[in-house]
């Protein structure tokens, strides 16, 4: 079996390590561990490459814990942050967790009767100590010189906001959060990104101070696109792992967009496809980039991996039916989910039976007039249920209203509709 570092190394998910040492230790089993804000009752895109770091190492026979910040929750991480967080109650933390932990179930095998994974949280343990306690028994082992030094304080000390006490304290709680492991459950190794270096150092070096052992730390780079834009940004909105806050649809076609420049690349981080595959779509891509086989095969793999067969079937089904293919076979309640975003409106029955569709259009709000409808008609531009309509005289029927209830109305290659019928 091949070393872990290895195995990320060759699928970019490698950046730094506290010793070289670690690569003679990663030939037998390690306890690792990284940590998660409990920001959000989801996870984004953006955690995605820490998530897929301890899913290959739980797949190479290593311990696995997911450590979800219920304590350094309340404080902010100021890592890579310009300004400082809203901090959350301990409430929204609680729900917060149960969200985060969902999320991870479909990565991490918690379940296993070999090596489970591990989801703790570290209010458990930094709760038990008062402000006095925590500085007399932490606070002493922190020098001032090292933390002013390390790279993520002194951007924020030269920001126009500068960093409150509250935050620069995090990078010493995180520190305990690694001994606290190291003592209860042998944890050797942390895991995070490069923004994370420092507070990772700062751990390896508490519990050698501490514990007179050699614990270590292991980073993986900061994913960007092309641009320079942070990996998980969609037009300025983040793309998370729960289906409430960021549909299927929108998922799906987040990784479909994703650029030639940059999608081989996603391939080796986000999936875990073999790297064989991955080459042969790179041989497509260069010869026929037309296609964008390795952008579909990313978007699938990854909604699979997230949202199972169910997410991905729906997420392609709706892409299918947004770029005008049949709706045949999609009931109401699929219809009002592919379409929950677009515009609405809501008719009688008694309203629409027998009308013509100029009519329709009309009295839905789709056309100011009668007028505008039939010149939208006649131009080619008018789909009832992605089926064009051809004339100005027809009638609406009832094979037109799905399960009764739901009418999808287009203009245009992309200005849907949706009509209502009460």
């Amino acid at each position: 079996m091949k070393n872990t570092a290895e195995i990320l190394k060759e699928r970019g998910i490698f950046d730094d390590v506290t010793s070289p040492a670690l690569y003679k230790r990663l030939d037998s089993s390690v306890t690792v561990y990284a940590g998660f804000d409990p920001t959000s009752d989801s996870l984004g895109v953006g955690n995605y490459v820490t998530i897929m770091a301890l899913a290959h190492f739980q797949r190479c026979g290593h311990k696995v814990i997911a450590v979800v910040g219920g304590g350094t929750g309340m404080i902010g991480d100021p890592s890579g942050k310009s300004s400082e967080r809203t901090l959350l109650s301990a409430d929204e933390i609680e729900k917060n967790l149960y969200g985060i932990k969902e999320n991870l179930s479909r990565f991490l095998d918690f379940d296993t009767e070999t090596i489970p994974a591990k989801m703790l949280n570290n209010n458990d343990w930094l709760k038990e100590f008062s402000f006095v306690d925590f500085l007399r028994d932490m606070g002493k082992h922190f020098r001032m010189g090292t933390m002013l030094g390390k790279e993520s304080v002194r951007a924020r000390l030269n920001s126009e906001d500068g960093m409150s006490f509250t935050e620069f304290s995090y990078q010493v709680l995180q520190s305990y959060d690694f001994l606290r492991l190291y003592d209860a459950e042998n944890c050797e190794l942390q895991i995070g990104g490069s923004d994370q270096w420092g507070n990772i150092t700062a751990g390896v070096d508490l519990v050698r101070k501490l514990r007179g052992s050699e614990v270590y730390g292991l980073t993986f780079p900061l994913v960007c696109d092309s641009s320079g834009q942070k990996f998980g940004k969609s037009e300025g909105n983040s793309v998370y792992l729960s289906s409430k806050r960021t549909s299927y649809y929108d998922f799906y076609q987040f990784f479909v967009r994703v650029e030639d420049l940059d999608v081989i690349r996603y391939l080796k981080i986000f999936t875990f496809l073999p790297l064989e595959d991955i080459s042969e779509l790179e041989n497509q891509l260069r010869h026929e980039p037309e296609k964008r086989a390795a952008q579909k095969r990313l978007a699938e793999e990854v909604t699979r991996d997230v949202h199972g067969e169910k997410g991905l079937e729906i997420a392609m089904r709706t892409s299918a039916v947004l770029f005008g293919e049949s709706m045949d076979g999609l009931n109401a309640e699929d219809i009002m989910g592919i379409f929950a975003d677009a515009s609405s409106a809501e008719l009688a029955r008694s309203d629409i039976d027998g009308a013509d569709w100029p009519a329709v259009m009309m009295m839905s709000g789709l056309c100011k007039s009668k007028g505008e409808a039939r010149r939208l008609i006649q131009n080619g531009g008018f789909y009832v249920n992605n089926r064009r309509v051809t004339s100005v005289d027809e009638k609406t029927g009832s094979e037109d209203i799905i399960d009764g209830r739901i009418v999808v109305l287009r203009s245009g290659k992309k200005n849907f509709h949706l009509l209502r019928i009460s």
